[in-house]
Parts: C-alpha cells; sequence; structure tokens
C-alpha cells in the first residue's frame, strides 16, 4: 500500500459481537463496549486518514462484522473479487460491499455459490515479488484460489492455516512494504512454512511469538514506512524499527473481541 491508495472502511456503529464464528468470540456475546468501540475505531481512522485517502461504505443494521472491510473482496486494479462468506452470519454483506465496489467502477467477479472465499482477509500481495499469498482451511476454500489465479492473472502461493484461532491469513501474516514479512509459523502447516522459506529470505522474516501473535501483531495495516497495530511487545517495535518503520499502536481491544485488529480497513488499489 502507499499514501497514494485509498482504503475502504465501515463506521462501527452496528458493531457488536452477536455470535460465534471464531474462538476470539467465545465468551464474548454483546460484551463489546459500543461507546469504546466507536472510540478505538475513530482513533485509527484518524491514523489512517493522515497518511492515505479513506473512503466509507455505508453500514447496515443486521451485519455488525461489517465493519471489517479487509473481508469484503480482494482489489487488484479495477477488478475485484468479491468474496463469499463461508459462515451465514456474514452472507448478507456481500451485496452491499459489491454494489460499493460497481459504484466505484470496478469490474467485480463473482465466484460460484458455496465456494467459500473471504477476499483480503484470506489474500494478501507480496510486496517485493509479483504473486498473491492465499490462505485456505478455514474460512477460504483452495479450490477458489485457480479463480483468483486466472481473474487476475497472477500466481497464487497457497498456504494452508492450522490454528482455528488465526482463521483468516491477515491475521498471522503481513507483507511489509520493503519486502519483509511479518508473519506467525506456528499458524501454519509444514508445507506452507517451506513455501514462506523458499521464496522470502530469512533476513526478510519477521516470525513472531505467541505474544504477539495474540494480540493481533500481524493484523496490521502499512503504509508506505509507517505500521499501524493494536499492540507490539518491546522486541517487536525495535525490530520494526530497525528496519525502517514507524510503529503506531493504537489499542482495538473492542474488536479483538470478534477475532480483528487494525486490518479492518481494506485496500482499494
Amino acid at each position: 500500500m502507499t499514501d497514494t491508495e485509498r482504503i475502504l472502511m465501515c463506521p462501527p456503529h452496528h458493531y457488536d459481537v452477536d455470535y460465534v464464528i471464531n474462538p476470539w468470540m467465545e465468551g464474548n456475546i454483546h460484551r463489546a463496549s459500543k461507546e469504546l468501540a466507536e472510540s478505538q475505531w475513530n482513533a485509527l481512522y484518524s491514523v489512517l486518514i493522515s497518511h492515505g485517502q479513506v473512503e466509507l461504505v455505508k453500514p447496515q443494521v443486521d451485519w455488525p462484522d461489517m465493519v471489517f472491510t479487509a473481508n469484503a473482496g480482494l482489489v487488484l486494479g479495477d477488478q475485484v473479487v468479491l468474496s463469499r462468506f463461508f459462515h451465514p452470519e456474514r452472507q448478507g454483506e456481500e451485496p452491499h460491499f459489491q454494489a460499493w465496489f460497481e459504484a466505484a467502477g470496478c469490474k467485480v467477479h463473482v465466484l460460484p455459490e458455496g465456494l467459500p472465499f473471504e477476499g483480503a482477509g484470506d489474500a494478501l500481495f507480496d510486496r517485493a515479488g509479483g504473486w498473491l499469498w492465499a490462505g485456505y482451511g478455514f474460512r477460504t476454500e483452495l479450490d477458489a484460489h485457480p479463480y483468483i489465479a486466472e481473474w487476475l492473472d497472477i500466481e497464487v502461493l497457497s498456504l494452508r492455516l492450522v490454528d482455528p484461532r488465526f482463521y483468516h491469513l491477515d491475521t498471522c501474516f503481513c507483507p511489509l512494504s520493503d519486502g519483509s514479512l511479518l508473519y506467525y509459523p506456528a499458524a501454519f502447516d509444514t508445507y506452507s512454512n517451506r513455501l514462506i522459506e523458499l521464496r522470502v529470505p530469512p533476513e526478510k522474516r519477521i516470525a513472531l511469538g505467541e505474544v504477539d501473535a495474540i494480540n493481533f501483531a500481524c493484523n496490521t495495516v502499512n503504509i508506505g514506512n509507517v505500521v499501524v497495530m493494536n499492540q507490539a511487545s518491546d522486541g517487536l517495535r525495535q525490530t520494526l524499527e530497525s528496519r525502517g518503520f514507524t510503529v503506531i499502536e493504537t489499542p482495538l481491544t473492542e474488536f479483538l473481541k470478534a477475532g480483528g485488529a487494525a486490518k479492518m480497513p481494506h485496500p482499494v488499489r
């Protein structure tokens, strides 16, 4: 992402934890503070608007997870692969996001019905190479990847997620603007870790420990040399700063209750 690229966000006016579709939601039904969520979202918005262009999609009453716009689809240029949400609790978001992308002038590709794919939550462009990292195992089916490769004319490297706490690729994996990779190796199977090691040289890999991982340090927005995240350990902050990044921590505790953090926005390329 660069300063000239747009970011799509959705205000959290209807956000709440209304159901359980991932381990973070367990025990948190209706336990998110609406006032604090609004405050935390506004703080994130203020940070991002100072580093890029933010656009908004209108929140809808019955779809509390629309705030996590990273899951809306995958955008490359003027093309969008629209999400097919795995859980019925989120499937009603699809027409709202499709309408927004179409109004923005994008060509929208729609996967076959019943083939789950959860957008930029499970697909992340490598910032140094010309390929797409795509996760599968919990929310996205591997069979969706060939469609994406064809529609976007891009090499897709498939990574299998194995820890249900990290059910989306963007919860445990973040390509950075200098070609570095922030990731949590324990979230992936052996083959996927080997694939990562083959494509990303050792000096570019930043492997997280569990503490940073469960604080969603990979669920980060990176604009230029700025890295925006919920929380970073001293060690992680020092590592990122030694590579020339400016780390901005903005608490997002209310959104962690639903299994998300700073990567709520969607890059609109």
